[in-house]
């Protein structure tokens, strides 16, 4: 099924992918619908990032089997924009700076390409600032231009805030928490805590269960060398607080991966 209830499903089907000729993902299953928040914690090298990047299609990840289907449709024929387009979201692990371009001019631009509609700065600027408030982003913030000399907490905000004005129907957060101290961590997963709702599904990477203290997750998956290993309620987040990835490892008889591929574009 790719409906429940009306509500928009991602479904993700015996999912594979390779990076620069190595297999990183190798079978993954996995359905979001909206208005359900998912977790999806494992160790570096696992392939959380290598999924998020799949889902959206981006370039050097290379789909070797399964699909990936939103809303009844499968998707992974489409371009990155045709797939926001239909209302999926990626929050960057590592987000760019974009020079020259302002945060409010790159959200407007976002925001018409997105829902395929001209609305004028006026009226834009109303729906972000409505959003601005909602998050406790200041103005000042939206005058820069994008993630230029923000610092790491400024940057996950304003990803946040992209999510917010965009208003997708799933959104994929790619760990959002990682390079945070705790005061940025509690201001961007406030944020994040804001937009949950039934309007919203969210599929929230992470290796650590610190963010789920402010973001209550519905489901909780570890996945470890390319495949989802255990599924289970919140409580699965903190078994693996108190065993660690290796005690799961252990428990399930899997081998170290030592050799696992830095995801593309990722900084050394």
């Amino acid at each position: 099924m790719s409906e429940n209830n009306g509500r928009a499903m991602l479904e993700i089907r015996d999912l594979r992918a390779e990076v620069e000729g190595k297999e990183i993902l190798k079978g993954i299953d996995l359905t979001v619908t909206q208005g359900e928040t998912h977790a999806l914690m494992g160790p570096n090298g696992s392939g959380k990032s290598t999924l998020s990047n799949i889902i959206m299609g981006r370039p050097g990840y290379v789909l070797t089997g399964g699909d990936v289907i939103f809303k009844g449709e499968k998707i992974t024929g489409l371009t990155t924009d045709d797939r926001a387009k239909r209302g999926l979201f990626l929050a960057l692990q590592y987000p760019t700076e974009v020079p020259g371009v302002s945060v409010v001019n790159f959200l407007r631009t976002a925001y018409q390409a997105v829902k395929g509609e001209q609305m004028s700065a006026l009226a834009f600027r109303k729906h972000m600032k409505e959003q601005m408030d909602r998050l406790g982003i200041e103005d000042a913030m939206v005058q820069r231009y994008v993630n230029q000399g923000f610092s790491g907490g400024e940057k996950k905000r304003n990803e946040v805030l992209q999510l917010a004005v965009l208003q997708p129907e799933i959104a994929i957060l790619d760990e959002t928490d990682s390079g945070l101290d705790i005061d940025s961590l509690k201001l961007v997963a406030g944020g994040v805590a804001e937009l949950v709702g039934p309007e919203l599904g969210v599929l929230l990477i992470t290796h650590y269960q610190r963010i789920l203290n402010y973001i209550a997750a519905d489901r909780v998956h570890v996945m470890m060398q390319g495949r989802i290993v255990r599924s289970g309620g919140p409580e699965l987040a903190s078994e693996l607080e108190e065993k660690g990835y290796e005690g799961i490892r252990e428990e399930l008889g899997l081998e170290d991966a030592p050799n696992a591929a830095k995801p593309v574009g990722a900084p050394e």
